[in-house]
């Protein structure tokens, strides 16, 4: 028998509403919303205001700050799922002129590019976007501050640039790009350049006494790919949906999946951190969250989510600082999580027409020298190779067209998986990167690198 929850139980619910309230009382925040995502469909909003009567709703836009750049990194990965660009291109390539042409489109948007992480003065997120009208206006006379490639580090003028990549392969405004790329297959007709009543208005609240003033909403021009997007909790829900399966109007789910994989090593004093392909990526209560953060003068925002929970969280608040919508929107996939944990898929057998003989034959212990491993079938002819004991290199791998398998994840990430037969037919051992398994430890005969010892296993 399988169960269904669409919505929270009430408890659950509870729990939530319980952990936004204190959000946005101790964040002494004018308004705090967040959304819950479970399975592909939005389960759970609620709302905190400081107006009785009057919080936003699942459609009150905010800004949303640097969640635009997840928005623009799913763009310039259509670009490269089209074959427009390649993610190892440099920029030069596509977007001459700009003087860092020799950093390449992976590393902008993995924030490696060694591009500084602000513009010139003034503040850019406080001033118009006039004051820089042109890209030599953004990046200034030193716009590398690091070798690029080298470590992450967080770069607007970056996004800027991929921004302007977009409209320059395009053709089009990186607007329009937007709309029709992915506002309109999504339908997220409430996430919008300029904001669309119902919208909340930014503040911001004095550190040290209860009154507050109004933030500037200013047009960010050039640099809008960086931060310019107003939204709200049910388009984000819609969009964390996406980020988790992928929708082939927009981007594939191997695309969205490739695009969560970490790009640089995390930066230093930040060992539970790091960044993909436009997405942040966290370790929180032992799961991983992929998404980001963002904040403009009067907004934050955070959108996470949980792949293997089959969760997602998004939280708004309109304070330019005091709540923290990253560590609630955390806790928010934590509840859920804890309270009611995912259902497994029922187990059953693969497919009869997915049956191979010559694969079954393959299944079960290998020998790499004395470290003992098993190899599982899987569904589409994948395999999967893991430790019989203890800690060990366990790698998922798909089947290649030629033959053989590429590893999924963790060391063997991308390497090859081949069966390796002596000149009868029959298999002689596996061969995983020059690693030879073997079926038998050691074996008289077998090919293990070195030899064997002709005298074999003895006592002491």
């Amino acid at each position: 028998m399988t169960s269904s929850f669409e919505a929270p139980l009430p408890s659950t619910e509870r729990a939530l509403l319980h952990r936004i309230a204190v959000a946005q009382t101790e964040g002494r925040s004018p308004s705090f919303v967040g959304g819950v995502v479970r399975d592909g469909r939005t389960v759970w909003f609620g709302s905190r205001s400081c107006v009785d009567g009057h919080a936003p709703d699942d459609g009150t836009q905010f800004r949303i700050g640097s969640i635009t750049k997840v928005f623009t990194a799913v763009l310039v990965m259509r670009l490269r799922d089209e074959g427009l660009i390649g993610l190892e291109d440099p920029l030069e390539k596509h977007l001459p002129g700009t003087g860092v042409g020799e950093v390449t489109i992976a590393q902008l948007l993995g924030h490696s590019s060694g591009l500084a992480a602000e513009t010139p003065a003034p503040w850019w997120e406080r001033t118009p976007g006039t004051t820089r009208p042109e890209l030599a206006d953004v990046l200034g006379e030193r716009p590398s501050v690091h070798p690029a490639g080298r470590l992450f580090h967080y770069s607007n003028p970056g996004y800027t640039l991929l921004g302007s990549l977009v409209e320059a392969v395009r053709g089009v405004p990186w607007e329009e790009a937007l709309r029709t790329g992915i506002l309109e297959p999504l339908g997220l007709g409430r996430t919008t350049v300029q904001p669309v009543a119902p919208a909340a208005g930014g503040w911001a609240v004095h550190p040290w006494a209860d009154v507050m003033m109004p933030e500037p909403a200013e047009d960010l021009g050039i640099m809008a790919p960086a931060g310019q997007l107003w939204s709200t909790v049910g388009d984000l829900c819609r969009f964390a949906a996406f980020l988790a399966e992928g929708d082939d109007r927009v981007l594939s789910r191997a695309s969205v999946e490739e695009m969560r994989v970490p790009s640089v090593p995390p930066a230093a004093g930040d060992p539970d951190g790091g960044y993909g392909l436009g997405l942040q990526l966290l370790r929180r209560d032992g799961r991983t969250l992929v998404g980001h953060t963002g904040s403009l003068p009067g907004f934050v925002a955070t959108l996470w989510v949980s792949v293997e929970d089959g969760l997602a969280a998004v939280c708004l608040a309109n304070a330019t600082s005091g709540p923290l919508p990253s560590v609630v929107a955390a806790d928010l996939v934590r509840i859920v999580a804890e309270a009611e944990p995912r259902l497994p898929e029922p187990w059953r057998p693969l497919p009869e027409a997915e049956v191979d003989t010559e694969l079954l034959a393959l299944a079960g212990p290998w020998y790499w020298g004395t470290y003992a491993y098993g190899l599982r079938v899987g569904a589409g002819r994948g395999v999967s190779l893991e430790p019989l004991k203890g800690a060990g290199r366990r790698a998922e791998f798909r089947p290649l067209p030629e033959g053989g398998w590429v590893g999924l994840d963790g060391y063997y990430q991308g390497e090859t998986l081949r069966v390796v037969r002596r000149p009868d037919g029959s298999v002689s051992h596996l061969d995983l990167g020059s690693f030879v398994f073997t079926r038998e430890p050691y074996e008289q005969g077998d090919a293990v690198p070195g030899g064997v010892d002709e005298g074999g296993w003895r006592g002491l």
